[in-house]
């Protein structure tokens, strides 16, 4: 999620608040820095374990990616991990749920520091997740789409023993397939409804996002997981969206031919994930709605963040084992949440039905 410029190509953070543009589509600006950390530091950034620091807010469905990510491959040791708060303002994300208002490996208080040492008076949104290069204080990139796939290919030498491979060469056509649809019209469609300018945009973006959504649950109704027999990256992608859905996109974004939790195999298919640990164990509930509810204020001019919806159904039994399939194929689920790592209990399922 960004936050600065008001026009249409930055709707997702606006000056004041505003995040539609009347009489127009939302139109997401994917041009974001693209340099790479890889194995053979090719863009100058080398695989370094302690070097980056990965900046990633809960409350953002892209920057939570690499926190399920990270936290699957067994990479804690190797990346540090810095939360924002939920909400930020025109300038930037900033850290005010640490001590002095500071990030405190990299002393800032706002994000937007980490972009400006890269680029001086950065133009463009201050986006998470970003990853942080710890001795210059510079944002290395904030590529979110490039950024998983790279910690599954290029950190291998630092995942954990049993971590499972996320992005298999045998499957990553299918993967990507997946990903270019589900991305296109369902992670970034429920944003082309809760952005649309106009009843036109939203009706055209409402249709496309449920032809998407019946699409994957019937594709769901039969198999435990989108591609091959085990959790991949498209699995990833899919479940920080639909985590959202009923607490935020059904009401406040006008999703609302009908919930999660009425759809079958994909209300099960959630659980699954959700119950699977390195999924629901990152996930605050609490934190993405104060997100949506308080930061949209054009959408939600009261900044009244409904307390509902009650969320005790996310672990109820998903029955999805008689599907077959191994959650992490040869690998093993990841340890327990590290220390100074764990969500709020205001936060998880258990404790979020109150804001």
């Amino acid at each position: 999620m960004s936050t600065q410029k008001s026009d249409a190509e930055h709707p997702e953070h606006a000056e004041g608040g505003r995040y539609t543009t009347p009489g127009q589509e939302y139109t997401r600006d994917t041009r974001y820095i693209t340099t790479r950390i890889t194995a053979d530091g090719r863009d100058g950034y080398p695989v370094e374990p302690g070097r980056y620091r990965l900046v990633a807010a809960r409350a953002c469905p892209w920057a939570s990616r690499a926190i399920v990510v990270r936290r699957l491959l067994g990479l804690e040791d190797a990346i540090s991990l810095g939360l924002p708060g939920p909400t930020h303002d025109a300038r930037s994300w900033t850290f005010d749920l640490d001590p002095d208002r500071r990030d405190p490996v990299l002393g800032m208080e706002r994000l937007q520091e980490a972009y400006f040492r890269r680029v001086p008076g950065y133009p463009r949104g201050i986006t998470v997740p970003a990853i942080v290069d710890v001795p210059t204080g510079a944002v290395v990139t904030n590529d979110f789409d490039q950024m998983t796939l790279d910690l599954s290919t290029q950190w291998g030498e630092h995942h954990r023993a049993g971590a499972p491979d996320l992005y298999p060469d045998a499957l990553r056509d299918e993967i990507d397939a997946v990903n270019r649809r589900v991305f296109a019209q369902v992670n970034n469609g429920v944003y082309r409804c809760g952005f649309a300018g106009s009843q036109e945009a939203y009706d055209r973006a409402y249709d496309r996002l449920f032809t998407a959504l019946d699409w994957l649950e019937e594709r769901l109704a039969g198999r435990r997981y989108l591609v091959g027999e085990s959790i991949t990256e498209a699995d990833v992608r899919l479940f920080t969206t639909l985590v959202r859905f009923d607490p935020v996109y059904h009401n406040h974004f006008r999703c609302n031919r009908n919930k999660l939790t009425e759809m079958p195999a994909l209300w099960a298919y959630a659980r699954d994930l959700f119950q699977t640990p390195g999924f629901g164990d990152t996930v605050d509930f609490r934190q993405i709605k104060q997100h949506y509810y308080l930061v949209h204020t054009d959408i939600n001019p009261t900044g009244i963040v409904p307390r509902g919806p009650d969320l005790a159904g996310w672990l109820t039994p998903h029955g999805r084992e008689v599907l077959g399939g191994r959650p992490f194929g040869d690998g093993t689920p990841p340890g327990p949440v590290r220390p100074g790592e764990g969500v709020d209990p205001a936060g998880t399922a258990a404790g979020a039905t109150g804001s």
